[in-house]
Order: C-alpha cells, then structure tokens, then sequence
C-alpha cells in the first residue's frame, strides 16, 4: 500500500521519488471519478478532496515538505484560507522547522471572529510589508486563495504568489496570472488523472 510506504520514508526520501508516492496517494485517497456536484454547483465527472491526502500523517509530511522545497528564500511566512489550507500551513511551518528555516503559518477566516478580536487571521502578527505565500490544496477558478490573498494584503502583508498541491486547469492559472500573481501547483489535475488509471486494474 502506498500509505506503507510513504510512513517508511517520507521524512527521509528524496523530493522526486516524495512527489511520485504523494501521487500515489492522491489516487489512493482523494480521486475519485462518477458524477459529482461542486460547492459552485457545477456538474463533474471527477471529485479531488485534497483533505484525505493533507489529513494523512505521512501525506501531511510529504505535503510540507514538498511546498516548504518551492517557497522562495525571503518567505517571511505562509497562509491560506480555512478549512482547506489549514493543515497544508501547519505542515510546511513544521516541516521549515526541522529545514533550520521556521517560517511561520497563519490562517486566514471565510468571516471575521464574531467576538475578541474581531479578527480575520489567525496567527503571530508579523511586521508590515513581510512576504507571505499563499497555499492551497486544490484551486479551481482561483477565487477561494484571491480572497486569502487580499485579506493579507489588507492586514499589510506583500503577497505575490499562490502555491497549489493541485492545479484543476479550469482557470485558475490564468487569473492568478491576470493579477499579477505567481502561481504554481505541485500537480496538474491531467496528471492525476493519468496516473490514476493507469493504477487501476486491467
């Protein structure tokens, strides 16, 4: 099984042969083709629920390891906002601890607290103008992570780049790109795809 495997070597295995099993386990665990209905109410043949594979305790570890690998150096901190980003941040933030380069995570609220604080992000303040990188599980259109990023940007940090596990090629790319923004996924929803069948039984 590749959970068996990932929990053998996940904290030790190289990134490409760590990129090859987190793949797998995105085809174990969180693909799934049939029809589906999306939150946006859109029709699909295919379902990825990116929380089976970044919930996993090895898929956790391969997950921050292999988004801490694509932060640029001057990373001041990572955010994303909840409920999908939230064990993708924490990851990478322990994960940059063990890589002597602890970058802080912070989570970013659909609403305001309706009480304390009031407040939309979770997590150490940090100094005006520090660099944060978005991160998300799964980005369809780009509208979940846009709204993380302008919530940062309106509490005064700089956000140039949005970092995905998956990219589901349905626009996403296009407007991050359309707003000045970097953008890259560990995977293609094509890929996925691809690897999965050819995981399947003949």
């Amino acid at each position: 099984m590749t959970s068996e495997i990932l929990s053998q070597s996940a904290a030790t295995a190289d990134l490409a042969t760590l990129r090859h099993q987190l793949l797998d386990l995105f085809c174990e665990l969180a693909y799934r083709e049939g029809d589906f209905v999306l939150s946006s109410g859109k029709k699909s043949t295919y379902y990825i629920n990116g929380k089976q594979v970044t919930l996993h305790p090895q898929g956790a570890v391969a997950t921050g390891r292999l988004l801490f690998s694509l932060l640029p150096a001057d990373t001041q901190a990572v955010a994303g906002l909840t409920l999908g980003a939230d064990p993708i941040v924490s990851a990478v933030s322990v994960i940059s601890v063990y890589e002597n380069r602890p970058i802080p995570a912070l989570i970013v609220r659909k609403e305001a607290k309706d009480h304390g604080t009031m407040a939309y992000i979770e997590g150490n303040r940090l100094p005006a103008e520090s660099k944060v990188v978005v991160l998300e599980d799964v980005v369809t259109t780009g509208q979940s992570a846009m709204k993380a990023v302008q919530r940062l940007r309106d509490a005064g940090y700089q956000v140039e780049e949005v970092i995905s596990l998956v990219d589901r090629q349905e626009g996403g790319a296009e407007f991050y790109a359309s707003v000045g923004l970097k953008f890259q996924a560990v995977f293609t929803i094509a890929e996925i795809q691809q690897w999965f069948r050819k995981s399947q039984p003949a």
